[in-house]
Parts: structure tokens; sequence; C-alpha cells
């Protein structure tokens, strides 16, 4: 088997082989400083925000408006995912992805120079949601793109749910290395760490974004993309075709990431606002029980994902779901007994069920569109859960404990999530065994793609 680039001699075996590893690395990376980012602003956000720039309002009102801001970035995602997507199926996944990491890591750059309402006022805040908007664009873009640079290079099926899960993998590091500065800076003395230490980790930001890009510029565009531009296979508006020709797939993988997405946001964003102000938790506690939790996914994320190759996508995925919806009521059991071991314990375990799910999420999304509409397809499903389950979940655990206050009335939500999940995936095909490097519209039902030429 060779690999062919336009314009370019075909790769050997050897090669390709070489190509993957790159690919791999590149994308896992990528995402890694992309959710560094991301999840930097989610932690500061239940810790510092609600304090410097809602300093007049009630804590439960301030804190209300802090995750208002946060929710901006899960809003703006599936506005990333229509713009990046269009591109990402259009000129390529390797250009498109640069782009989405200058977008987002210079975004969370800025954030470290955003004066405080004792400086210019309300402007501060104003000027934090522009910038969490913008960050939210370009993760709206980052993960299709990821996913699909090292997908598009796995040579068989058969590992194609372990390779796609290392992109994957860049939650749990960006949240390891986003929480681990936090640490870092919090061990200031006195008021130091509201002062300046919280702004430190969102100047180390453009570092990475450097290491990154170094990266991303060093590796091939991947073979099933090369091999639709030189068959003039190109969509001229991929997104509204994959809207056009297969909503119901957009539709379903957003309602299947309700039990990953939501829980997961309240286990690592939610639990800082609730440990520290309602349990009496310590911050340091509560960071140090996230780190050991994004250090258990470093495993069970690609454990999960090659299992799905095993067994199939949908049964590890719903397996996953099934764990999650019960599990939210033992996590908040846990966490009630106000003891640090149990915390610390429920914590960690909360991300076992969200691996079970996210291991093999990437390539069961995926595997559902067609190549040449697949960026776009992808995105928008995945990202589309951002504005109903991601964005919404602090803000409704938040409201949820402020009417019943109980820790069980969030655990329900949970549940509720669960089972919107399992309806949802149980409607998704399962394509584990596809050969993706196929146009397979004709296969669907879906009419010849002839029409698809560039034009």
């Amino acid at each position: 088997m060779v690999t062919e680039q336009p314009g370019a001699t075909p790769l050997s075996e050897e090669d390709a082989h070489r190509q993957l590893r790159r690919a791999v690395i590149a994308s896992t990376i990528g995402t890694t400083i992309e959710w560094y980012d991301f999840f930097l602003y989610s932690t500061v956000t239940g810790l510092v925000f609600a304090r410097l720039y809602f300093p007049e309002s009630d804590p439960l009102v301030g804190t209300l408006q802090a995750f208002l801001i946060y929710a901006v970035g899960f809003i703006a995602r599936p506005v990333g995912a229509a713009i990046f997507g269009h591109y990402g199926d259009r000129i390529g996944r390797k250009a498109t992805l640069i782009v989405t990491l200058l977008l987002m890591g210079l975004a969370t750059f800025a954030v470290a120079f955003v004066p405080t309402y004792a400086t210019i006022g309300i402007w501060g805040a104003v000027l934090l949601t522009v910038l969490r908007f913008i960050q939210g664009v370009g993760v709206g873009g980052e993960w299709g793109g990821s996913v699909l640079m090292s997908m598009e290079w796995a040579r068989t099926n058969a590992h194609r749910g372990f390779v796609a899960s290392w992109p994957q993998f860049g939650v749990p590091a960006g949240l390891f290395i986003a929480n681990l500065a936090v640490l870092a800076m919090s061990q200031l003395s006195g008021s130091a760490f509201l002062t300046w230490g919280w702004r430190v980790p969102f100047f180390l930001s453009i570092v990475l974004v450097a290491i990154g890009l170094y990266i991303r510029l060093n590796i091939l565009e991947t073979p099933i993309f090369a091999r639709l531009l030189a068959e003039r296979k190109i969509e001229k508006a991929p997104a509204l075709e994959v809207i056009r020709r297969q909503p119901k797939d957009i539709l379903l993988s957003a309602f299947a990431r309700m039990a990953e997405q939501a829980p997961f946001y309240i286990f690592t964003a939610f639990v800082f606002t609730y440990g520290v102000r309602t349990l009496g938790a310590s911050r340091d506690l509560l960071l140090m029980a996230v780190l050991a939790a994004s250090v258990l996914e470093f495993v069970t994320i690609p454990l999960f994902g090659h299992m799905s190759d095993l067994i199939g996508r949908k049964r590890m995925y719903m397996i996953g779901a099934a764990i999650v919806g019960i599990f939210g009521f033992l996590y908040f059991a846990m966490v009630d007994t106000k003891n640090p071991m149990w915390i610390f314990a429920a914590i960690v375990l909360s991300l076992v069920p969200h691996s079970m799910m996210y291991g093999p999420q990437a390539a069961l999304i995926a595997e559902t569109f067609t190549g040449r509409l697949r960026y776009s397809g992808a995105s928008l499903g995945y990202q589309l859960a951002s504005v109903i389950a991601g964005g919404p979940a602090p803000l409704i655990a938040t409201a949820l404990f402020a009417y019943y206050h109980s820790g069980y009335a969030i655990a329900g939500y949970v549940f509720v999530c669960a089972v919107i999940s399992l309806v949802a995936t149980s409607r998704l095909g399962d394509y584990t065994n596809r050969d993706i490097s196929r146009e397979y519209d004709e296969a669907r039902g879906m009419g010849d793609h002839r029409h698809a030429h560039a034009r």
C-alpha cells in the first residue's frame, strides 16, 4: 500500500506510518494546547472572576454572571465548527488547524491583560466576554480537524478508534496543565494570587502556541483529503451540504454527547464553586483531585478507544452513558460527606465513565459522515452539544442547588442527560468497520456524489 499526496511522489508504507505517527503527535499536542487555554478559563472562572469582575453582586449572582461569560465560549463553538468545518473540507485539515491554534492561543494570551472591575468597571467583563467568544470559535474548529488529521492517516479500520482517541487525550492533558498552573500560582502568599498570580498561566499560553505551531507546520495533509482534492470532489459549501444531507446525524451526535459533556463540566468546573463555598473544601484539594483525575484519563481514554475497536463503538459508548447516569448520585453522596478523602475519590472516579464515552466518541461521530463533508459534519455534531450541554451545565447546576439546596438535584440532571444520550446513541449507526477512505453516499441512499465536483 502507498499513500499519495497531490503532485508528490507516493509515500511508502514506512513513510505513511511515519506520517501517521507525526499526525497523531501533532493532533494530540495541538488539542492539549487548545484545551489548556479553554480549561484555564474554566478553572479561573470558578475561583476568581466572580470576585474580580462582579464584586458588587451577591455571591450567588456573581457566580451566575461569571458562568454566563464562561457559557459564551460554548455558544461560540458551533460558530467555529461551521466556519472552520467549511474551510477544513475545502482547503484542507492542516491549514485550518494552524488558524484555529493561533486564534485560540492569542485570545487566551489577551485574557492576561484584561483590567478588573476596580480599574475599568463593567468593561472588564465585556472584554472577557469577547475573548471568551473568540476562544469558543477557535476550539469549535479545532476538534474536527485534529480528529481527522489522526483518523484519516490510519491505514486500517481495525485500530481507528484507538488512533482517533489520541486527540481526545488532549482534554485531560490540557485540564492537567491548566490546573497545575493554577495550583502553582495559588501557592502565592496573601492576596498575590487574586492580584496578579491568576494571570501568569494565561501569559504562558503564548509559549505553548509557538510549540504547537512549529509541530503542525511539519505534517502533511491527510491522504483522504488529498485524494478528494485530486479527484475534484470538493464541495462548494460543505457545511450547508452536510446540514441538507445529514441533519439527523448532526443532531443525534449532539444529543449523544449530553451524558459526556454536561457531567464533565459539573465534575471539573462547577465543583470548584460548590466545593469551596458549600462544602468548605480547600481550593488546593479540589485542584489536586482534578489533576489526579486528568492523569487517570491519560490511560483510560486510549484504553476505551481501543476497546471500541474490539466490541464496537456504540456498545462501548452506551455502557459509559449508563454508568455516568448512576454515578452522579454516588458522586454527590461522596462529596457531601465533606470528608477530604471522599471528595478526592469522587472527583477522580468521575472521569472514568467519561472516558468510556470520550475514548470512542471521536471515531463514533466522525465515521458517520462521508469524507468530503466529514470536517463540517463531525464538527457541527460535536460542537452543537456545547450549546445544549457543556455551556449550560454549570449554570443549571448552580440554579438547581440554589432552589433545592441539594446536590442530588444536580445528580438528577446528570441522570436525565444520560437517558438522552442513550436514546440518541441507539439511533446512530455503528460504522466501526467502515472503510472511511471511500465516499459512501450511494450506500446510504443519499444520492450520487458526482455533483460535488469543484465548480
